[in-house]
């Protein structure tokens, strides 16, 4: 993917729609110093570069009832291309797995797993992670409290 060239007005943009994606236009416009039409623009231009990928609302887990949440490792038997991919197609659609990164050390996937609870982990592992084939060894670390979680880009 090709790296977009963001101006010191972009920057801006994207900070603000990072902190606020629910600002109006108008707001926006103000904040960044241009009229309503040009921000406007800007923005359609950056979604349809890509680099605005969406807009969401952020939810507080335990209020929602998925107050437990798991980093959890998988080591592969086997580097082969298939079983690779076979694991990142399954893990993928696993609602539980909020993200899902492949990594270098002592482990090839790193996921992160909300659940409501100990019992729901339990069934989660059992019923899906030691059901993939190809899965050597699994290690769950337990979140005991969040210290920081964004999704903020610096700019």
């Amino acid at each position: 993917m090709k790296h977009v060239e963001l101006d010191k007005l972009d920057q801006r943009i994207l900070a603000i729609l990072q902190q606020d994606g629910r600002i109006s236009n108008q707001q926006l416009a103000e904040q960044v110093g241009l009229s309503p039409a040009a921000c406007w623009r800007r923005v359609r231009a950056l979604e349809e570069s890509g680099v605005i990928i969406g807009y969401s609302a952020r939810l507080a887990p335990e209020r929602v009832g998925q107050g437990l949440c798991v980093l959890v490792n998988l080591s592969l038997q086997r580097h082969t291309i298939d079983s690779t991919a076979d694991i990142e197609q399954q893990v993928s659609s696993y609602p539980e797995v909020l993200q899902c990164f492949a990594v270098t050390g002592n482990s090839d996937f790193v996921l992160r797993v909300i659940v409501p609870d100990m019992e729901s982990y339990d069934r989660f592992l059992n019923e899906k992670i030691f059901t993939l084939q190809g899965i050597a060894q699994v290690n769950s670390n337990f979140v005991l409290r969040e210290i920081k979680n964004t999704q903020t880009l610096p700019m």
